[in-house]
């Protein structure tokens, strides 16, 4: 029998430089992107998927991300007082309660693989989903979702999966696959930032895992791999070497890599567009826009 996937780890401890000068007092992960913070959409699409226990993986100047997710009595008074029900009611998935969300240190970047081992404490001999914030995926059904209603079948270690063009899979871990059964395919290998030559196909990983305990222990045990850091995908792979299952996921939904500026900026227009409240007025602005290019040209 399958165990619950109830506890997910987001790693949230990096810099941000990408975005600076902004993330030099904003966390990254606090962003907005439309009218939500960037992990309030891991944090929804975890819920959706049955998580109960969030661990966050932080460091040094995260205190507004941690605030985030506390009350605000002072605010909520204020809007109950003045009638606006809607904004409480935003306000509410913004709210958890207490014990639920934990937060640890990690106190040098050695890598994601290292983010993951600092929550082993928490996670024990369960199994654990992995989200990564900057991987937002729009989707009918929220990716983890789908991932967890997998893995009752499947069990093993799991992660999304999707399909690059060549040239860009060294920016991604690439799965070695050893069955393609169509939407999930068998694993027999794994390679962190391949060059394009070396990819053994163009099904990378992005940000949504979920892992047996095991992986922590693997973990325990690897030296630094690709950019001096703990790489979790030689963990993974090491899972291979002891003959236990490993997954690749073809989720159904479009991913948007937020740890970049084009890949922010692109989010922001499909969310924006996808709102009914902004659709109108923004699609309008966005034709006005493109027309003006066009005549500039």
């Amino acid at each position: 029998m399958k165990r619950e996937v109830t506890k997910a780890i987001f790693p949230v401890a990096g810099l941000g430089t990408r975005f600076l000068p902004a993330t030099k007092s904003v966390p990254k992960e606090i962003m907005t992107l439309v009218d939500r913070p960037l992990i309030q959409y891991a944090i929804d699409e975890a819920r959706a998927a049955g998580i109960k226990e969030f661990i966050f993986v932080t460091s040094r100047g995260k205190s507004a991300l941690e605030d985030y997710f506390d009350h605000a009595p002072e605010l909520e008074t204020s809007l109950r007082r003045k009638g606006k029900t809607d904004l409480l009611d935003a306000l509410e998935n913004t709210n958890m309660e207490s014990g639920a969300i934990a937060y640890i240190r990690q106190h040098k970047a050695l890598g994601l693989g290292h983010a993951v081992w600092c929550a082993r404490r928490l996670i024990a001999d369960e199994p654990f989903a992995v989200i990564l914030p900057d991987d937002v995926i729009a989707a009918e059904k929220p990716c983890l979702q789908q991932m967890v209603e997998a893995y009752q079948d499947t069990g093993g270690c799991m992660v999304a999966a999707m399909e690059v063009p060549p040239e860009k899979a060294s920016a991604y871990g690439v799965l070695d696959i050893k069955d393609d059964m169509g939407t999930m395919v068998s694993v027999k290998g794994m390679v962190e930032k391949p060059d394009a030559a070396d990819a053994p196909s163009n099904l990378a990983v992005i940000g949504r895992y979920i892992l047996t305990p095991k992986v922590l222990q693997n973990l325990n045990d690897i030296k630094s791999g690709s950019g001096g850091e703990v790489q979790l995908t030689d963990a993974i792979h090491q899972e291979l070497h002891q003959d236990r299952d490993v997954y690749g996921y073809r989720f159904r939904g479009q991913r948007f890599d937020c740890g970049s500026k084009a890949g922010f900026l692109q989010a922001t227009v499909a969310f924006g567009l996808s709102r009914p409240d902004l659709r109108d007025e923004f699609g309008q602005y966005l034709r006005e826009m493109m027309t003006l290019q066009s005549a500039a040209q």
